[in-house]
């Protein structure tokens, strides 16, 4: 028997990206383990990727071409060869491209996070094509935008830093569940003495293991942080050197916070007045006492009309009591910026046809809409072709009975690269088989530590799966593509992937990376000690003339959400309840629903639902609802439990709609609308009512 050990790079979209060591046993992956050297992995993997064998080797692995032979949606195919799939493609893609390119549209987001098989022959190919551009904006665009109107980019603190923490706060997260190694270190500082605090309308399982727990209604976190700068300055719990050397616009920060008293920021959150007080006094007597500060905020905040502002006005928090002076201090919403990627020479813009001129440019949260939208002088030819990869938008984008029938068009092309036999499978016209993680080369920066990544392949592809660098050089070549780039390998691309002329990653080298499986990057241990942010002014910006510019409020502010109680009250009068839908512990997105293990750990599609709201609807536990608003309605199981605060339901996320007693999910209910920056989705900005079925 022929054993070894391959480096491997989780490519999930977690800010983890953990470093593994795959066991191979004549070419069979036999057991998948953390790196105990790596530093932030530590040896640990969560239960998800602890069971990645099991996922690369199901029985449901889509292993060749297959073209549709049933309606769109009901998941009937007949196998056919690659040279049959992609003369098909090639086929109906031409006429396309030679009279109307932009009517061929990628929908593609964070399947894998890999920086190859992402997004780089992929998008040389679209670019090629003057194919629509999609905005791929679905997850963290309002946070980052809002963070950069104020911070500059993506830095923050080291997670590595994390545990030397005297106050953490952990905002709109559940690192039990989503960021494990994040939630090792705070577990640390913990036992050091730190005091942990959750800020989640939900009782998550982080929150039932911190020392306090702030549950604000969904979307008012914007408010609670008005309301701590509120008191940070009144109780002169602020750090009046840090402001002034490295902040701009502190007055006019302190005449707005001002409105922002203690009792209207309760009555805006929903939380107790002396919790209001709690917070601001925790987080700013510590700072005031020397002791580092953090706050990791997470991405549950920006999902509602004003996320973006939400995560700005957070981000305000460290500056304001000198956070930053400390490595153990200042916040982290993703550490995506601190990596020196070189885009340019992974995706090759260039190659649009016209780059004084830009094919439009489609939000892949409004797909529903768009797939269903006519030709138009305002929206330009209607979408003809998609071509799906790195997504399942039939069970993630929200409004999902639209989605749906935009999918079911028979006059729409859909061509899905997949791993598995998805809701968005169902709809596709013809399907190419891709590998996993196992099975091909890829590197990789991290969102939530400071490691560039490499991912060597451990086992032969499976089938005749393809990575999707192959797929779309095959496809390239099928279109009559010639340039250079075309022929390039995943190595060749692997070895361009960070930029060596940057200090950040000036040792970079794509053969020591593979060998190694990891390298840190040249950071300061606390990137603002000194001021030098990259914002237009260099300091952290309360007032930004960049958001003035952009049409947007300069100074942080409060945006109510497009749906509540407060805000539209006659629609609440039919839809009481606030919804949120943040991710189910054993899933990630809709990745992993369909290993058995897991599915059966997490059971079945539930909704919490405080006890107060369950009798006045006579639903008890266990009892089947359906939760329903004018844009649809999906059924699952009741679970009464006072984890959901009261005016709150809570439907843990996202399972495949076929797996689904009734063939439906969360996203029936949730809305296209756009946060008020960056273009991103409002999952958590829902109202619903909810009743009981027989």
């Amino acid at each position: 028997m022929t054993t070894t050990q391959v480096r491997a790079t989780c490519p999930h979209d977690c800010p983890d990206t953990c470093a593994i060591l795959v066991t191979v046993e004549d070419g069979v992956a036999t057991e998948i383990k953390g790196d105990p050297d790596h530093p932030t992995t530590a040896g640990v993997l969560c239960t998800k990727v602890a069971r990645y064998a099991e996922r690369t080797y199901s029985p449901d692995r889509l292993l060749y071409p297959l073209r549709r032979v049933g309606r769109k949606g009901e998941g009937r195919f007949e196998r056919i060869s690659w040279d049959e799939a992609l003369d098909e493609i090639a086929a109906r893609l031409k006429p396309l491209a030679a009279t109307a390119p932009e009517a061929i549209l990628p929908y593609s987001y964070c399947g894998t996070m890999g920086l190859l098989q992402g997004e780089s022959m992929s998008l040389r190919f679209f670019h090629k094509l003057g194919a629509s551009l999609l905005d791929r904006t679905i997850c963290a665009m309002a946070g980052f935008t809002g963070y950069k109107y104020t911070i500059g980019g993506s830095i923050g603190t080291d997670l590595e830093q994390f545990q030397d923490a005297k106050v953490i706060l952990i905002w709109g997260g559940n690192p039990i569940a989503s960021n494990l190694h994040f939630w090792m270190r705070a577990q640390e500082a913990k036992r050091r003495g730190a005091t942990l605090v959750a800020i989640d309308p939900y009782r998550s399982l982080t929150a039932e293991k911190c020392h306090l727990h702030v549950a604000p209604m969904p979307g008012t976190d914007a408010a609670l942080a008005l309301g701590m700068m509120h008191v940070l300055i009144a109780e002169n719990l602020v750090d009046e050197d840090y402001i002034i050397q490295y902040t701009l616009g502190y007055g006019q920060l302190k005449e707005r916070v001002a409105e922002w008293t203690p009792a209207r920021t309760a009555a805006t959150c929903g939380i107790p007045e002396e919790q209001v007080l709690q917070l601001a006094r925790l987080y700013g007597q510590a700072a005031k006492e020397g002791d580092p500060v953090a706050i990791r905020v997470n991405y549950g905040v920006q999902r509602v009309r004003g996320g973006g502002m939400a995560v700005r006005n957070i981000a305000c928090l460290p500056a304001l009591v000198g956070a930053w002076r400390h490595a153990a201090g200042g916040i982290q919403l993703s550490t995506s910026g601190s990596f020196p990627t070189n885009k340019p020479a992974l995706q090759r813009p260039d190659l649009l046809p016209d780059l004084a001129k830009l094919p439009r440019t489609i939000n892949m949260t409004t797909i529903g809409d768009d797939l269903l939208r006519p030709a138009s002088p305002e929206f330009g030819p209607r979408v003809d072709a998609v071509i799906v990869y790195n997504s399942n938008p039939v069970a993630v984008a929200p409004d999902s009975s639209k989605v749906q029938a935009g999918f079911a068009r028979e006059d729409l092309f859909t061509v899905v690269l997949e791993q598995f036999p998805t809701d968005t499978v169902d709809y596709a016209d013809i399907v190419l088989p891709a590998t996993t993680q196992l099975e091909h080369t890829d590197a990789h920066l991290a969102y939530g530590h400071l490691y560039m990544m490499a991912n060597n392949p451990a086992i032969a592809p499976m089938g005749e799966a393809k990575p999707n660098t192959e797929i779309f050089r095959l496809l390239a070549a099928r279109m009559g593509f010639t340039d250079d780039c075309f022929r390039e390998s995943d190595d060749e691309m692997a070895a361009s992937a960070f930029r060596k002329d940057d200090a950040r990653a000036i040792h970079f080298d794509w053969d020591s990376l593979r060998q190694k499986g990891w390298q840190k990057l040249a950071m300061p241990d606390a990137p603002f000690a000194h001021g030098r942010f990259p914002t237009p002014s260099g300091k952290c910006e309360f007032f930004s003339a960049s958001m003035a510019a952009d049409g947007l409020d300069p100074l942080p502010a409060y945006i109510a959400n497009y749906e509540s109680v407060a805000s539209t009250p006659q629609l609440a009068e039919k839809y009481p309840l606030a919804m949120i839908s943040p991710p189910a512990r054993n899933f990630l997105n809709s990745t992993f629903v369909n290993v058995q293990s897991l599915r059966a750990t997490e059971g079945e599609p539930r909704l919490d639902i405080h006890p107060d709201d369950a009798t006045t609807r006579a639903i008890n536990h266990g009892d089947m609802v359906r939760i329903f608003n004018d844009r649809g309605a999906f059924v699952c199981k009741a679970r009464v439990t006072d984890k959901a605060r009261k005016g709150l339901v809570v439907g843990l996320s996202i399972w495949w709609k076929k797996l689904a007693g009734d063939g439906k999910n969360v996203n029936e209910v949730t809305s296209q609308r756009l946060t008020d920056m960056g273009r991103a989705p409002t999952f958590y900005d829902t109202l619903v009512q909810v009743e009981r079925v027989s």
